[in-house]
């Protein structure tokens, strides 16, 4: 995972009206292929990262990169989820105050089954929405159409440092469902690229007795990103490049909340009271986001 050629990144520069049309696999292992392809969504082409295990996946979660980022830049985190059996796609797009107007159209094209998965697959029934920093505000609205339009396999939310901005709360309460869907959250030190976690507002609105963690010890807002971040991701931040520790938090903890949203289960080590999430507590790495 921490091979270099992972950090690959087509993403921050390649939007819609790409030249580039040739399917290009960027990875594979024993568990399945990352696919960089052409996808339509509300007509309009754009370039996507899939990430498509081997056999039937268990889901299709979404994934999306921040502001002036790519999807390059999550090829770890979505390599994770992908080895637990989930689908992933990420589109790169303009993420400025969250595209709402995408989220809305990549939220129909999921609800009318019209969004074409790569090599002919099935589209998956059930969904996860996520995303990072502006691109988590993106994974709201995405979430708030397919819970508007009643979508039965919608299971839920993963955010990672998510920024808001206008609507979040309501996306998040609309997600949320009233506590029949899991809102998730993993967020970073207050800074300026999380605009000093204006997110934890609209979290701390869930009703659902777990929403999710701050990383406090040398957190960092691109801990998401990895070993697939850069110079400028960081730098942007005035921050360094981010711990092993805390790219592994990151990746286990969204990895099993996934997980744990599309088969509806509960990984007890991963919640308040478990082990893991006790132990970094302990050790001064994550605190509740309340």
């Amino acid at each position: 995972m921490k091979n270099r050629f992972l950090a690959l990144s087509f993403a921050a520069a390649i939007f819609s009206q790409s030249s580039q049309a040739a399917d290009i696999t960027v990875y594979q292992d024993g568990q399945g292929r990352v696919l960089n392809t052409q996808t339509t969504v509300a007509g309009t082409s754009w370039n996507a990262d899939w990430y498509l295990p081997n056999g039937t996946p268990i889901g299709l979660m979404t994934v999306q990169h921040g502001f002036s980022r790519g999807c390059g830049n999550l090829r770890n985190v979505s390599l994770n989820l992908m080895h637990r059996g989930i689908m992933v796609m990420c589109l790169n797009a303009p993420m400025s105050g969250g595209n709402p107007a995408l989220g809305q159209a990549l939220g129909d094209a999921l609800a009318d089954g019209t969004l074409a998965v790569p090599e002919g697959r099935p589209l998956p029934s059930r969904f996860v929405v996520g995303g990072h920093s502006a691109g988590g505000h993106f994974a709201s609205v995405v979430g708030k159409r397919l819970a508007d339009r009643g979508v039965p396999g919608f299971r839920g939310a993963v955010l990672f440092d998510p920024v808001a901005a206008s609507g979040f709360t309501d996306n998040l309460l609309a997600i949320a469902g009233g506590g029949t869907r899991g809102v998730f959250a993993i967020t970073s030190r207050s800074n300026l690229c999380n605009q000093f976690n204006n997110a934890h507002g609209a979290l701390k609105t869930i009703s659902n007795p777990f929403v999710g963690v701050q990383m406090t010890n040398k957190s960092t807002h691109v801990d998401v990103e990895g070993y697939n971040t850069d110079f400028i991701g960081h730098a942007a931040c005035l921050q360094t490049h981010p711990t092993g520790m805390n790219v592994q938090i990151v990746q286990d903890m969204s990895g099993v909340w996934a997980a744990d949203l599309f088969n509806g289960t509960r990984n007890p080590d991963h919640y308040p009271g478990g082990s893991y999430l006790s132990n970094h507590q302990r050790w001064g790495n994550l605190k509740p986001i309340k």
